[in-house]
């Protein structure tokens, strides 16, 4: 008999002996009623005590703190000094330089033109052309004009110039009323009227226009008045 012959049977043995002990051990064992519980034949689990890490860190406990006492230190207070009185600064003198004295043309001496004298105005009296009741109402209003009543005087000449109304004799004698109520407007009016109502009668003109130059005196019109004594002096 060779040696493979002999180690043949004996490995072929030993295998199933391996794989019966693995079966066996990894089934657990029948229950068995009615007995005594089955007894663990497992040992204990082991317990490894465990190693620290080396990155894992580890705390204590502090020790007890006791404060130490810091000693405080008070400032004293401030001591407040009262301010001084102020110095009188001491003035400096200045001296005082003469006055500039700038020489400063002397106006040219304007001369004002004179105004021109009033003009002398006279009222004209007459009657002439006047009817019988026209001249009652013209002797009426002069008595009126005397006595300081001119409102009743001019309301008696208009009276008569209703009744002749194109008299240029009247319109003038009204227009004087009317100057002498300080109406200066309305007697230029009515000696323009009266002027030219006048037609051959010069003398009556020229007074008209005469009264009309004294009108425009009283209106702050010196043109005007110039231009009617101008006027005037033509008839």
């Amino acid at each position: 008999m060779t040696i493979k012959q002999f180690f043949a049977p004996c490995t072929l043995i030993v295998l199933l002996t391996g794989c019966a002990s693995d079966y066996y051990q990894a089934q657990y064992p029948a229950p068995v009623y009615g007995g005594h519980p089955p007894i663990n034949t497992q040992p204990p689990p082991v317990v490894k005590p465990v190693v620290p890490d080396a990155g894992t860190v580890i705390t204590q406990p502090l020790k007890e703190f006791k404060p130490h006492p810091v000693p405080v230190e008070i400032a004293p207070d401030p001591v407040i000094q009262e301010p001084e009185e102020p110095q009188p600064v001491p003035e400096e003198k200045v001296e005082e330089l003469p006055p500039l004295v700038e020489e400063v043309p002397a106006p040219e001496a304007q001369t004002t033109p004179e105004p021109e004298a009033a003009t002398p105005f006279t009222p004209l009296e007459s009657n002439a052309h006047l009817s019988a009741p026209v001249s009652a109402l013209v002797l009426a209003a002069k008595q009126d004009t005397d006595s300081g009543n001119p409102e009743a005087a001019g309301a008696a000449i208009e009276r008569a110039i209703r009744i002749e109304p194109r008299n240029a004799t009247l319109y003038y004698k009204l227009a004087v009323v009317r100057l002498n109520q300080s109406q200066p407007r309305l007697a230029e009016d009515l000696a323009k009227k009266a002027a030219l109502l006048a037609s051959d009668d010069r003398e009556l003109k020229k007074h008209s226009w005469l009264l009309i130059a004294k009108a425009r005196e009283l209106l702050s019109n010196p043109e005007g008045a110039k231009a009617a004594k101008k006027k005037a002096g033509s008839f």
